[in-house]
Parts: structure tokens; C-alpha cells; sequence
């Protein structure tokens, strides 16, 4: 989606106007990117999105486009890719055509519209999954695919099965670096879903390992933030949190509230998360499916 030729700078704020009459801002003054750390050219490439897919290809192609020009090596789905209720006629009549040809390379979480059909169960079965929940180790970095709906799986609390896997998971391991993704956003500015206290118990746990970037969807619009402890507060320590569920946003882009502690950038529109990482490092950029880049930051783990 091309950006309307128009930003206002208030407070080295800069709030964005996008076509669809939605607004977005950065902390960045006048609408520049920030400097970044450049990743070294043998960076392992993955690519992020939720909230995806609504009744035909075409709701989703655009960004299904983008992931392909970009080439990952992984590309995440961070839950709702298929709406409306994630049955197995949708996925085949929307996100098999579109981000299901590289279902090869990806790792899905589910969103709350995949558990409104049989438990789930469809998905599971589309991506060949006997859990909810897993992790993969690629290179240094080790990733965390969770479940956030909490009411419908079990549970996310200490005693429930998937926070007790987890802690079992971290308290097993010293993996230097953590990347964790799951549909729902522990925090978020948004309006309509906002941030989810039921998750702090998995907050928390990845908190304590030293866990590095954390990746959610459901609320339709890009948000990042700086990194935060547990409790949310600032701390160098913490982990980066980045909502993206842009990946076709059936029903449009989500508005965003007074600014929550720590939110760094929020933005509207589609878009896809490109991540690079490395051994020690990551980098990170939000591009619309023309490529342009609206945003990007990176770090150390």
C-alpha cells in the first residue's frame, strides 16, 4: 500500500496518513527511519505475519508476493491465516493458493479464528502438527511457536500444560538467542483487542530465560516496542515486542489508542516482518508489499 504524500511532525512525533484514511505514527522525527545495525550477507531470512488470509487468494496475494521476493528461510504465521473460521474448505479456497505455496518452509502458530472449528483441529491437520505448541533450533537461535488462546488450549497459567512445557522447555536449555511467537499480544496500543493479561505467565517465563524479540498478531496494524521486562518496563534486558497482524487484515486496519508505555512505532496498512539473524544479532524491517520499508530497528542477544 503506498504511502500518502503527507506527514506532520507534532512533538518529533510524525503521524503517517495512509489511503485507507488510517493513521499511524513513529517516534523516529519527521518520519525517518532509525540507524540500525546492517546483518552480515550469511543472515539466516525470516519473514512474519499474522492475521492473513480472507476469502479468496487475492486477499491475501499481496503479501504472499512480498514473502516470495524476499526468499526466506523461514517464514512465520502468527495466527488467523485462514478467516473466517479457519475450516478446511477456507484454507484451501484462500491460503493454499497464496501463502500455502511455501507452506514447506513455514512455522504457523494458531490465531482465535483457527479454534472457532473443531478445536483446531483443521489446523493441525493443514500443517501436519500434533501440537499447539513446539520449538525449532536453526542456527543460534532457538524459536518458540505458542498458543495464546488461553480459554480454548488449556490454559497458560503455572499448572497448565503448555506453561509447564515451556518452563521445562527454558530451564532445560541455555540457548543464547530466543525468539517466541504466538497470535494474541501480551501488549499492544490497539483499540480493539488491546494488551492480554492472561499472557503474562509466558511472559514472564521468557523473561527470565533472556528470550530476545517476541512476534504477535490479531490486532490489524504494525506496532514495535522498545525492550521490556516482564512487567513492562523499560529495561535493556528486555524483550522487543512486535505486533504485526497485516498479512490481509479481513475486516481493515485496527485503530490504535493512547500510546502504552514503551511503544516505539505504530503504523497501519499491510505489511510483512523481515527479520535477519545471526549469531549474536538480529535486525529487523517492516516492508509493505511494494517493498517499501516503514520501518526497522535491530539489536544484540
Amino acid at each position: 500500500m503506498a504511502l500518502v504524500v503527507l506527514a506532520l511532525s507534532l512533538g518529533g512525533i510524525a503521524f503517517l496518513l495512509w489511503p485507507d484514511g488510517s493513521s499511524g505514527s513513529s517516534t523516529s522525527p519527521g518520519g525517518r527511519l532509525p540507524r540500525v545495525n546492517p546483518p552480515p550477507s550469511n543472515a539466516l531470512v525470516v519473514t512474519a505475519a499474522g492475521d492473513i488470509c480472507g476469502e479468496t487468494p487475492a486477499s491475501c496475494d499481496a503479501t504472499a508476493g512480498l514473502v516470495r521476493r524476499l526468499d526466506p528461510d523461514i517464514a512465520l504465521t502468527l495466527g488467523d491465516n485462514q478467516y473466517d473460521s479457519g475450516t478446511l474448505a477456507e484454507y484451501r479456497a484462500a491460503y493454499q493458493g497464496s501463502w500455502g505455496t511455501f507452506r514447506q518452509i513455514t512455522y504457523p502458530v494458531a490465531g482465535n479464528h483457527e479454534w472457532e472449528t473443531d478445536r483446531a483441529q483443521v489446523y493441525l491437520d493443514y500443517f501436519v502438527r500434533d501440537t499447539y505448541w513446539y520449538a525449532r533450533t536453526v542456527g543460534s537461535w532457538r524459536f518458540y511457536a505458542l498458543d495464546a488462546t488461553c480459554e480454548a488450549n488449556g490454559g497458560c497459567a503455572p499448572g497448565d500444560a503448555q506453561y509447564e512445557w515451556l518452563r521445562d522447555q527454558l530451564s532445560s536449555r541455555s540457548d543464547r538467542c530466543i525468539l517466541a511467537y504466538w497470535h494474541q499480544p501480551r501488549f499492544s496500543s490497539g483499540t480493539t483487542h488491546g494488551s492480554d493479561e492472561f499472557l503474562a505467565p509466558l511472559w514472564q517465563l521468557l523473561d527470565e530465560a533472556g528470550a530476545d524479540i517476541v512476534l504477535n498478531g490479531h490486532e490489524h496494524n504494525y506496532e514495535r516496542f522498545s525492550p521490556q521486562d516482564a512487567q513492562g518496563t523499560s529495561s535493556p534486558q528486555g524483550m522487543v515486542a512486535i505486533v504485526a497482524g497485516t498479512g490481509g487484515m479481513t475486516g481493515g486496519s485496527y485503530p490504535f489508542g493512547e500510546p502504552i508505555a514503551n511503544s516505539q512505532v505504530r503504523l497501519n496498512g499491510l505489511g510483512v516482518v523481515e527479520l535477519r539473524l545471526w549469531e549474536d544479532g538480529w535486525f529487523e524491517r517492516f516492508r509493505r508489499p511494494d517493498g517499501e520499508v516503514v520501518d526497522r530497528a535491530s539489536g544484540t542477544c
